[in-house]
């Protein structure tokens, strides 16, 4: 047990600091304390005692240097069981120090906000990591707080401890303390890399906060966990979870995916089905009522148990279609009151309102684990370059273009290789993850007979539809494997070496095709 008689408080946060400090004067632990901190705590008529008067050297620089003193250092760092750290703090009159609470100045909140790069380098805390670092190393003798989540705990210890805490709850707190300032020092490495438009630094870090410990991941055998960090976006991480079971691994992920291609459709409203982070129906159109029943009639049978995304606020219309589906996850931007009052009704319904849409074209990195090692890359953040041409001799009609754009836009979001049909806004089939190309668009195309055969159509879907391929097809096979489905036009990235015999294969069947002289694999 190590007794607290005299605690450290530098917060930027205020949050629990009245009910902490209250507790520590009450209970005649001696209150050091800087700044706003003192103020803030000599408003509540408490006694604290200023750290300038401890070290007997002033706050100077602005502020910028306070707590950076032996008095205060050695406080935290003294072994108590060391007869010379205790002669040296006889020597020199330094006192112990048994807790320290701080927290950091924001950082994160500041860049967030798009302040000038001189107010972020200002938050930028230099005292508050030292110390941090100094107490955790000590927590066999100290106890550091970085949290104000933490303060009932410590107070808790305290309470039952006569004033003390146990060694298990100062080593768990120093975990916590290195992670946060480790976390901040990513922050602050990564900005300052996009500051100096440097993607890649010799040195990689990266943070994040746990959102939620999760009931297992992929599979029931692996542990997983949720954390939020990076630059914000709204979506899945910032979203509120307002009804339903606990959010799983393969939930977030699957739902992320849905949200992400819901974001790319900015133009009117927009319904995303996805199942097992491949779209299974997705659709444009008038309303979310309409886009909604289109997304389904893709594939109705995949849609069970699947994830809908909408790009707008999510109405009663579109909630009671909804309700009729066995859907794990639903997520938007907002949802009216009586469409809540709908869902309401389905408790174990997860449903996400994430206060708005992500930016599909906003800057940022995506991260993959490796043995060993990670694979850092900007995000996919464009669907098609400005200079997309036709290079066959018909063109395609003002209708097949459009479809041809929603349809490509799709694909990006379809794992590799991906064949995407598509006909009047919404999708007929999808093809994807397959390791031939060809089989991606025969899979696709038995989808949009399928479809069209459970609506009660006799012809398939794929007739009349154009078709979206992700990269650009090696041979002229995948092609015709889309024209015999009943593609008319076909939007592809170019760039083979067979694109000629391509082309040729293309224009002998009257074909439109467009190169966007993009791909978008996705694996």
């Amino acid at each position: 047990m190590s007794k607290i008689t005299r605690a450290l408080i530098s917060v930027s946060d205020k949050t629990g600091l009245e009910d902490l400090a209250r507790y520590l004067s009450e209970n005649d632990v001696e209150i050091l304390s800087t700044g706003g901190t003192a103020k803030a705590i000599r408003d509540l008529d408490l006694a604290v005692k200023d750290v300038s008067e401890e070290t007997g050297f002033p706050e100077i620089m602005g502020g910028r240097v306070k707590t950076l003193h032996p008095k205060i250092h050695g406080g935290l760092l003294a072994r108590r069981d060391d007869d010379g750290h205790l002669q040296a703090m006889t020597e020199q009159g330094i006192g112990r120090i048994d807790l320290l609470v701080v927290n950091l100045y924001p950082f994160e909140a500041t860049v967030e906000g798009g302040a000038p790069f001189a107010d972020c380098i200002e938050n930028i805390d230099i005292g508050g990591p030292a110390l941090i670092r100094a107490a955790a190393k000590n927590h066999e003798f100290v106890t550091v707080v970085v949290d104000p989540a933490d303060y009932g705990q410590v107070i808790g210890e305290m309470a039952a401890n006569d004033g003390a805490t146990t060694p298990e709850l100062r080593k768990q707190l120093a975990a916590r303390a290195y992670g946060r300032t480790g976390a901040y020092d990513a922050a602050i490495s990564g900005w300052f890399s996009e500051q100096l438009g440097e993607p890649f630094p010799p040195r990689f870090a990266v943070g994040g906060t746990l959102k939620q410990t999760l009931r297992y991941g992929e599979n029931p055998h692996q542990e997983a966990a949720f954390y939020t960090g990076g630059p914000a976006r709204n979506g899945v991480a910032t979203a509120e979870q307002i009804q339903g079971k606990e959010l799983s691994f393969n939930n977030l992920n699957d739902t992320d995916a849905a949200f992400e291609l819901a974001a790319e459709f900015t133009d009117g409203p927009a319904c995303i089905i996805v199942k097992h982070a491949n779209p299974c129906g997705v659709a444009v159109a008038d309303s979310l009522t309409e886009a909604y029943s289109k997304a389904l009639a893709c594939d109705t049978e995949s849609a069970f148990g699947g994830i809908v995304a909408v790009n707008q606020t999510l109405d009663e219309a579109t909630a009671l279609k909804i309700a009729d589906l066995f859907a794990e996850v639903i997520i938007a931007p907002d949802i009216d009151p009586v469409a809540r009052e709908i869902f309401a009704k389905k408790k174990n319904l997860r449903v996400l309102v994430a206060g708005g849409m992500p930016d599909p074209a906003a800057m940022g990195m995506t991260l993959r684990s490796l043995s060993g090692g990670y694979l850092l890359q900007g995000r996919d953040n464009r669907v098609m370059e400005q200079s997309f041409n036709v290079p066959t001799k018909r063109q395609p009609t003002d209708a097949e273009m459009a479809d041809l754009i929603f349809a490509f836009t799709v694909a990006k979001h379809v794992t590799s290789n991906a064949i995407v049909y598509a006909k009047g806004g919404a999708t007929v089939g999808v093809g994807a993850g397959q390791m031939s190309r060809v089989n991606s668009s025969r899979i696709a195309a038995w989808k949009a007979a399928d479809a069209a055969r459970l609506a009660g159509d006799k012809n398939s879907w794929a007739q009349g539809s154009v078709a979206a391929s992700d990269a650009f097809f090696p041979f002229a096979d995948g092609l015709l494997a889309t024209v015999e489905a009943g593609a008319t036009a076909i939007i592809q990235p170019g760039g083979s070496i067979r694109d000629l015999e391509i082309i040729e294969a293309a224009d002998e069947l009257d074909i439109a095709m467009v190169f966007t002289g993009m791909r978008h694999f996705r694996h």
